[in-house]
């Protein structure tokens, strides 16, 4: 065990990148903070993993996109397996699907490579203690995703009551139509209410009309469903 100039634990990191120069860099940014000790290098996931099942680090810097196992299985090897080490992405992707899998996989946290020195550092105090650590555009992004409004599906029976309500049909002639009873058809536009967030069937046709949902059902009648 090392310790820092204040006597305080140093942080045991192990720098996973498949780029021999990236990896150099992020060691060498690392090499002079007195509460951090470089114990390990891998070149790849796979390589990545057995390391720390040997060494145990406190947190490893992993790259996405490496050969063997990419950084998104080896986190989720690593987060399954028997050591408490700690797994923060560093990385220069930020798709949403790339930041979806590794968050999913047990990353505690996903920076960008061009983070400072001093956002590095502090990254791996907060992952080596738990905290959900963020790059900003990466933590904008999940919350432009969070707040993204989920689509609206109806079913293929909703949208066929809804269609015969936008043919000007009555409750008991969608009934006739659809051969169902009439409060069937009443159980279903509530279901339509209720998805399409709106009080009336007229709301509900314009809603419907605007979202693309009843393209092509205008006096669509069958027995189905």
């Amino acid at each position: 065990m090392t310790y820092g100039p204040t006597g305080g634990k140093r942080l045991r990191i192990l720098v996973a990148d498949d780029h021999t120069v990236m990896r150099a860099g992020v060691v060498a940014l690392l090499a002079d903070e007195p509460t951090i000790e470089i114990v390990g290098e891998a070149e790849d996931g796979r390589a990545a993993v057995g390391l720390v099942e040997r060494l145990e680090p406190d947190v490893v810097l992993m790259d996405l996109r490496m050969p063997v196992l990419d950084g998104t299985r080896a986190t989720a090897e690593i987060v399954a397996g028997p050591t408490r080490t700690r797994v923060l992405i560093l990385t220069t992707y930020e798709t949403d699907a790339e930041i979806e899998r590794a968050v999913e996989a047990g990353a505690i946290g996903y920076l960008l490579k061009d983070a400072t020195r001093e956002q590095l550092v502090d990254a791996v105090h907060s992952a080596s203690r738990g905290e959900t650590v963020l790059a900003p555009r990466v933590a904008a992004r999940l919350v432009a995703r969070m707040r993204r409004p989920a689509p609206v599906t109806l079913t293929r029976r909703e949208v066929d009551v809804l269609g015969a309500v936008a043919d000007g049909l009555s409750n008991v002639e969608i009934g006739r139509r659809l051969v169902i009873a009439e409060a069937t058809v009443k159980t279903h536009l509530l279901r339509v209410f209720a998805k399409l967030d709106v009080g009336d069937r007229t709301h509900a046709v314009v809603r419907a009309l605007e979202l693309g949902l009843l393209e092509g059902t205008r006096g669509r009648a069958d027995g189905s469903g």
